[in-house]
């Protein structure tokens, strides 16, 4: 027994060292003996020990923090072919609705390139809070009613009033036959409230409006409306006067006093006319003002007495007149409520 142990040890002592013999013998080995280098021992990989792609990690939410409130530009008056505000059958002006920001899929506030917000157009309107699409509500247009005169007179008891006329009336709302002593005939092809209906008013290109013993008639080179009699509908205000001696003819929106129309556009020249002689100057109608420019309007003519002619206003810009039209409605009210009071 004691000797099986004795050679167990002598045979590790002597495994321990031929183990050293050999690490002594591969470290003095170089290059040129055919061994491999230190180096290339050291750097050489191992497959068990070959890195892992590191796994994708999905990063947080990105929060917003840009602006949340959405621009809004206030509404902006709606202009006629002139550049004055347009009035509502009740002469209160008429407003375009104001323009909004745009937002993008995600909700949030629209901006361009340069920093500047992104405002709706007619045929863009973005996106809502919740990033849903905002679709172009398709309204079926209202019919109108183009009237086209040309060459026109008026007439008053058959005595030539006024010649000359020549208006292009994109949709008939409203015409004017004024006549000194008579008033103003408020003249519609469709009823309204106060007018009585006048039978075969139209036919082909005459308008023929009874006011008491008097006949108010407009005449056309052109047809009017259709090719078939078709009734007027007629309101006579005769508190309505004007500072001049002979008729007046106009049209617009309102069916009210003040009345505002646009004056006439200029005739064309016609071959063969050129030798006749113009009308008197109290018989031409007041020709139409040229139209502002983009961004431009003209403002409300100051107060004047009835019966008097305002002065032709000047076209500024639309924030400008904007901004004395509001501070005008604002001291009116009080003005109405102190003399009710009173």
């Amino acid at each position: 027994m004691i000797l099986r142990k004795i050679l167990l040890v002598t045979g590790v002592i002597a495994l321990a060292g031929c183990q050293m013999n050999a690490q002594q013998t591969i470290a003095s080995t170089g290059p040129d003996q055919g061994g491999p280098a230190p180096a290339a021992l050291a750097t050489a990989p191992s497959p068990a020990a070959t890195p892992m792609p590191p796994k994708k990690v999905k990063g947080k939410k990105e929060v917003y923090t840009g602006p949340t409130e959405i621009v809004e530009l206030p509404a902006t008056p709606m202009l006629d072919e002139e550049g004055k505000q347009r009035l509502d059958p009740d002469g209160k002006p008429m407003w375009n609705a104001p323009l909004k920001q745009q937002r993008d899929k995600k909700g949030h506030p629209l901006f361009d390139e340069n920093g500047k917000p992104v405002f709706q157009t007619a045929t863009e309107l973005g996106y809502d809070q919740r990033g849903k699409k905002l679709h172009v509500k398709k309204e079926k247009p209202p019919k109108m009613i183009p009237v086209s005169i040309a060459r026109g007179t008026l007439t008053v008891d058959g005595m030539t009033g006024k010649a000359a006329l020549n208006y292009d009336i994109a949709d008939l709302k409203y015409m004017y036959l004024y006549a000194p002593g008579i008033g103003v005939a408020v003249v519609s092809n469709l009823p309204f409230p106060g007018a009585t209906e006048e039978k075969n008013a139209f036919i082909d290109s005459t308008l023929t409006v009874t006011v008491g013993e008097h006949t108010l008639q407009l005449a056309s080179e052109k047809r009017l409306l259709g090719k078939k009699p078709e009734p007027a509908y007629v309101l006579i205000d005769r508190q309505f006067a004007l500072p001049s001696r002979f008729p007046v003819m106009g049209y617009g929106t309102v069916r009210k006093a003040p009345y505002v129309w646009p004056g006439a556009k200029p005739n064309e020249h016609v071959a063969g006319l050129e030798d006749v002689p113009p009308p008197p100057a109290d018989l031409l109608p007041v020709q139409l003002m040229s139209p502002c420019a983009t961004g431009y309007m003209r403002k409300p003519a100051p107060p004047v007495l009835p019966g008097q002619v305002a002065p032709a206003q000047p076209c500024v810009p639309i924030k400008a007149a904007t901004t004395q039209t509001s501070q005008a409605a604002v001291a009116t009210p009080s003005a109405g409520n102190q003399t009710s009071k009173d």
